[in-house]
């Protein structure tokens, strides 16, 4: 399968979206902290990033794993940087 790329921004969200849907984590509320994802070299898969130190995941950890392991085999990493270069703003 051929990934889709997505740049930091993006795959914070997705993994965020995906684990928050989950009707165990809807039903006790609970809110966990998705990190940037990292760069790295391309694993076994493929795949260029991985996200480590998930806050507030405690009792979740499965979840957690089963989304990311998804989420990971259908994106990449851009290598684009995703935040905005303010002296573009003044044009500069």
């Amino acid at each position: 399968m051929i990934r889709k790329t997505r740049n930091a921004s993006q795959l914070q969200d997705e993994v965020s979206r995906r684990l928050h849907r989950i009707h165990e984590i809807v039903e006790d509320g609970a809110k966990i902290r998705v990190p940037r994802p990292q760069k790295q070299a391309p694993d076994a898969s493929g795949c260029n990033w991985t996200m480590k130190h998930f806050g507030n995941a405690v009792g979740y950890e499965r979840f957690v794993d089963e989304v990311l392991t998804a989420v990971r085999a259908e994106y990449n990493l851009s290598d684009a940087d995703d935040t905005k270069d303010i002296r573009s703003l003044f044009g500069e």
